[in-house]
């Protein structure tokens, strides 16, 4: 599949020319002349690599990116300006940047840096989860459950993120205990009946039944419906 790139940048000249550029190297490119577009655009849309201008109109690429990561919008971004200056730099990757170009660049380079963000990024898990009624961000540890914000101890989040993960198949005790205290834990695995109950609590108000389903003998399952 193609990747998708949102490109946000000013300069009509510029924009077509890395359009044009990167719809040759097999890209699907949108783009936006303002921030304000291009921040919707990445809120409502699935892309693949955001390549933000930091000098907009309307809202400026640092302020761009940080409602984005604040929201819980994880694509990876590249800045593109004209500023130089080490501050920029380290700002823009502070607030969630995965590189840094400063115009005037070359068009290999900026293709270089495409690639090489992808590779970095290509198998990172996924930080928004979807299951039913349930839509966890990881990113703001935030858990809504049918509209309605739900919050949840980290050992809640941890074990409720792998059961979403693995939604409709069991998950063992062993694989919950290992997903939230490590690889090398040797501990009971009783304690994990402790915080399934609280988490169902939490969840299943309203319900007839729990969306975290008993598998005997087995472990647990999230229901696929």
């Amino acid at each position: 599949m193609n990747q998708r790139i949102l490109l946000v940048e000013d300069e009509r000249g510029l924009i077509r020319t890395l359009s044009d550029c990167l719809t040759g190297e097999g890209y699907i490119v949108e783009t936006a002349l303002d921030g304000e577009t291009g921040a919707r655009m990445a809120a409502e849309q699935n892309f693949d690599l955001l390549v933000l201008d930091v000098m907009l109109p309307k809202k400026n690429g640092f302020d761009l990116l940080r409602d984005l990561r604040q929201q819980g919008i994880g694509t990876p971004a590249i800045m593109l300006t004209a500023r130089g200056q080490v501050i920029d730099k380290i700002l823009g990757l502070k607030l969630g940047a995965d590189d840094y170009l400063t115009k005037p660049f070359d068009m290999g380079e900026l293709l270089a840096r495409i690639e090489a963000v992808h590779r970095r990024t290509a198998h990172k898990p996924a930080m928004e989860l979807e299951a039913g009624p349930l839509h966890l961000s990881l990113a703001s540890k935030r858990l809504s459950v049918d509209g309605r914000t739900i919050d949840l101890t980290p050992t809640e989040l941890s074990m409720l993120e792998l059961l979403m993960r693995f939604q409709g198949q069991v998950v063992t005790r062993k694989m919950l205990c290992e997903h939230v205290w490590g690889f090398d834990w040797e501990g009971p695995t009783n304690v994990i009946e402790v915080h399934i109950n609280r988490l169902r609590g939490k969840l299943d108000k309203g319900r007839e039944e729990s969306l975290i389903r008993t598998i005997r003998g087995r472990g647990y399952a999230l229901a696929s419906a």
